[in-house]
C-alpha cells in the first residue's frame, strides 16, 4: 500500500502543468504573454485561413477576408491581409506618444497596437500576423478587448496554397459550356446496336 501511495506522489511531483497567469491590468503584459505563446487552437475556418475565437466571443458574419465578431456589447472587425502575407510585407509603424497607447511589436511577426480616444470611447487598432482588428470600446473594457484581439491575432494560420490560388489571375474565371438537354448525344453513324438487314 505504501508503494502505491509513494508511486502516486512521485507521479504527481514529476509530472505537472504549467499555468501562466496573465495580469490583465497591464496592456504590455497581456501582449507579451499571449503573443509569446505558440497557440495552435482554432475554431473558425475561412478561405485560406483559420483562427481561434475566444470563449465569450461570437462570430457574426464574413465578407471575403473580413470577419465581424461580437462580445459583451462590443463589435470587433477583423481584416485579413492575404496579399501582405503572400508577399511577406513588413509593417512600417512609428510609435506616437500623443495617442492613449502606441506600441510597435517586433519579433517573428511584426505589428502594432494603437489606442486612440474618440469622444468617450477608445478606438483600438491592433495589427499583427498580417491581420488587423478594429474595435471601439469604453475605457473599462480596453484590457479585455486587447486580450481578445491578442488571442485572435496570435492564432491566425494561413494556407499558403489556397492564398496563392486565390491571388492568381485564373481564380475567378469560369469555364462555361453550353448544354442542351433536348439534343441527342449520339450521331446516326455511331449506333452500337446490331443492324437488322431485311432479306427478301
Amino acid at each position: 500500500m505504501k508503494k502505491i501511495i509513494l508511486l502516486c506522489l512521485m507521479t504527481l511531483l514529476l509530472t505537472g502543468c504549467t499555468i501562466v497567469r496573465i495580469d490583465t491590468t497591464s496592456i504590455d503584459n497581456i501582449i507579451n504573454v499571449v503573443l509569446s505563446k505558440d497557440n495552435t487552437l482554432y475554431n473558425r475556418v475561412g478561405i485560406g485561413y483559420k483562427y481561434y475565437v475566444p470563449r465569450g466571443m461570437t462570430y457574426i458574419d464574413s465578407t471575403g477576408s473580413n470577419d465581424k465578431l461580437y462580445s459583451g456589447g462590443v463589435y470587433y472587425y477583423l481584416y485579413l491581409d492575404e496579399v501582405s502575407y503572400y508577399y511577406q510585407k513588413a509593417v512600417n509603424y512609428k510609435e506616437d506618444s500623443s495617442k492613449y497607447y502606441s506600441r510597435k511589436i517586433d519579433g517573428d511577426t511584426e505589428g502594432y497596437l494603437e489606442i486612440t480616444k474618440r469622444d468617450n470611447l477608445y478606438l483600438i487598432e491592433f495589427v499583427y500576423n498580417y491581420a488587423k482588428i478594429e474595435t471601439l470600446v469604453p475605457e473599462e473594457d480596453i484590457n479585455n478587448a486587447v486580450l481578445n484581439c491578442s488571442y485572435i491575432l496570435s492564432t491566425i494560420k494561413y494556407n499558403h496554397n489556397i492564398i496563392k490560388l486565390s491571388l492568381s489571375e485564373n481564380f475567378l474565371q469560369n469555364k462555361e459550356e453550353t448544354y442542351d438537354v433536348f439534343s441527342s448525344k449520339k450521331e446516326d453513324n455511331d449506333d452500337n446496336f446490331l443492324k437488322y438487314e431485311d432479306q427478301e
